[in-house]
């Protein structure tokens, strides 16, 4: 596409002066200001875009303008907070708006053409889905494990206001994603071959087992879940769920005609994990 345009632009009309700079503005802010010859191919032959540079362009504005949709969520006031809209470069507006001002000659402006990202959740779905509880469960942990405590929090905080809708999969392991020192995990106990060990993000397995006890309730449909090689003290045998980012996930199919909402809360050394749906859940 990019080719195409630009071929068609350069046999069409000819470049004046092409010394002049282009001036590139978002929210009436000027974020780059570049001469015509920063994206030629050959300093002799000006007519001739780089395209490496062109992308290397697009690659930098996009990270300058690129706000993520912000989903409505239910603070921990149990207050409603409503979505926010996101937004990223219209990569082909702006390929349009660079060839035809690039080959236009004289000083240009161009003002980023933006597309906007909708959230996936919005206050009306949510307010809709957090009125019937349909599966609830809770555990207890040891808070003077300040390490073990500090790995549950992260993991309840990474599936708390998460939405699974109907024929959708939920996966543990993609939502709280891999448990690094990075994003503030920290070494604590984990049982490897039926032998404890110290592991970046111990613990997070009883959010996991809790996650699925809580789900049962809601008769979701589990499509994977490993028990661990010993017994674990805070859920009774067999209703555990192990995970590890190289190895078993915890997943689950909403079989159900509406969406279900996860709530994970703790309050003290309790963890408590509940499943909401709206009125019309059968």
């Amino acid at each position: 596409m990019k080719l195409l345009f630009a071929m068609y632009l350069l046999f069409s009309v000819q470049p004046t002066d092409l010394s002049e700079n282009i001036s590139i503005l978002h929210n009436q802010k000027e974020v780059k200001s570049l001469h015509r010859s920063e994206l030629t191919l050959f300093p002799s032959d000006q007519t001739m875009l780089d395209y490496s540079k062109v992308d290397e362009l697009l690659d930098s504005i996009n990270s300058s303008t690129y706000k993520p949709p912000i989903n409505a969520y239910i603070n921990e006031q149990h207050q409603l907070v409503s979505e926010e809209v996101g937004y990223r470069l219209d990569e082909k507006k702006f390929l349009e708006l660079l060839y035809t001002r690039y080959f236009s000659g004289g000083p240009a402006t161009i003002r980023i053409p933006l597309q906007t990202l909708h959230p996936r959740v919005d206050s009306e779905l949510l307010s809709s889905i957090r009125t019937k509880q349909i599966g609830y469960y809770t555990t207890t942990f040891n808070t003077r494990n300040k390490q073990r405590s500090q790995n549950i929090r992260l993991a309840s905080q990474a599936i708390n206001n998460q939405v699974v809708f109907p024929g959708e999969i939920f996966s543990f392991n993609t939502v709280v994603g891999k448990r690094t020192t990075e994003k503030g995990y920290l070494p604590a106990p984990v049982i490897v071959k039926g032998e404890l060990s110290e592991g970046i993000g111990g613990g997070i397995c009883q959010v996991s087992s809790t996650l699925f006890n809580a789900v049962d309730y809601a008769k979701v449909d589990i499509i994977e879940r490993y028990s661990h090689s010993r017994s674990v003290p805070y859920v009774p045998p067999n209703r555990d769920a192990t995970v590890s980012w190289y190895g078993p996930d915890f997943t689950f199919r909403n079989q159900h005609n509406q969406p279900i909402l996860i709530q994970s809360k703790i309050y003290h050394g309790t963890l408590s994990i509940s499943i909401f749906s709206s009125d019309a859940f059968e």
